[in-house]
């Protein structure tokens, strides 16, 4: 078991240029010096956790997949969760509940794990160069993941999503631009947007006052990343107005950003859709919180951005079990899986 931990909330504003520190890209490992596991299977009351090792050339990291109670082999959808700094599966799965809304309805669960061996605080390295493109780094090896569940379970491939927190949300929003054609939905929670820094003290400066970048331009640049793969990509944004830890810009930036990539997703530019919310609701579940929606010409919603009055740094809604969590919150692991229809 791990040590506890401060939450981030309670870090003071001279201890995170120290966190983001600790989140520089490491010196690069020697994967010989790694020997890749074969899956181990631990029974769990309901479903079943999978772990193991995920090496491939572009490097090597842990897992666990949550195989839910009743799987039998027909294609089922997969959602893919990827933990924030100082947390790991199993404090993300507490965190989230998202093994027992697995269970609940039927959907497989893979956490990649990013180790101290490639970040000292286990942060995913969001804001290199190097884990901001398809084929190469972080974002290659969880995609070599998604493909290894693939290959061993029956995965419904039109219904698998990605969903982070923080330097985890990060990176959902860098999965969703580099690998469409594996991603079909994304979700982040207090992240930075797709290629909102490019440098360790960039990404603490995106963190405490939002990117310095244009998230319309962030936003063409994720088009050209997803290239012919381009699709049009459902993506919820959460937001916690009392982040102390991340500026809540960064929600509309994401939002923007997100929202520039769909519409060039049929290779025009035609504000459709567009960051100007065609509906907003407001309402209280425990703290008060108001819902942006965001459709298409068509009247799809497309996207949507919850902002959450009094959330900190924090998983809205979920378990006290797990760290970075506020159960007095709407429940942000539900309206994911009901967003994408799992």
């Amino acid at each position: 078991m791990r040590p506890a931990r401060t939450p981030v909330r309670h870090l003071t504003g001279l201890l995170l240029p120290a966190l983001l520190a600790a989140c520089a890209p490491p010196t690069t490992p020697t994967w010989a010096s790694q020997t890749p596991a074969g899956p181990a299977l631990h029974a769990q009351a309901t479903g079943t956790w999978v772990s193991g090792t995920y090496s491939s050339a572009y490097g090597a990291r842990f897992y666990r997949l949550w195989v839910p109670a009743g799987y039998a082999g027909t294609p089922r959808p997969l959602m893919v969760m990827l933990h924030g700094c100082l947390q790991d599966s199993y404090d993300f799965a507490a965190g989230t509940r998202m093994n027992t809304l697995a269970d609940a309805r039927g959907f497989l669960v893979l956490y990649p794990e990013q180790g101290t061996l490639y970040n000292s605080s286990d942060c995913w390295n969001w804001f290199s160069t190097a884990n901001q493109y398809r084929g190469a780094g972080e974002p290659a090896v969880i995609a070599g993941m998604i493909g290894w569940v693939k290959s061993t379970y029956a995965v419904d491939s039109a219904r698998v999503a990605i969903a982070g927190l923080s330097a985890g949300a990060a990176m959902a929003n860098i999965m969703g631009c580099t690998y469409p054609d594996l991603i079909r939905g994304v979700a982040s929670v207090a992240g930075v947007m797709y290629q909102g820094a490019t440098t360790s003290a960039g990404g603490l400066n995106a963190m405490t006052y939002g990117s310095v970048y244009d998230p319309n331009g962030r936003g063409a640049a994720c088009a050209t990343e997803m290239g012919s793969r381009g699709r049009a990509m459902p993506t919820l944004v959460f937001q916690g107005s009392a982040d102390p830890t991340v500026n809540p810009v960064n929600a509309t930036q994401t939002l923007t950003q997100w929202a520039q990539a769909n519409d060039l997703a049929d290779g025009t530019d035609n504000g459709d859709p567009d960051d100007t919310p065609d509906a907003t609701v407001s309402g209280t579940a425990c703290r008060a919180y108001t819902r942006f929606d965001y459709r298409t010409a068509g009247g799809t919603t497309r996207l949507q951005r919850y902002s959450v009055t009094g959330l900190g740094h924090a998983w809205p809604g979920g378990s006290s079990a797990g760290t970075y969590t506020d159960p007095c919150a709407p429940d942000a692991s539900t309206l994911i899986l009901n967003f994408f229809g799992f």
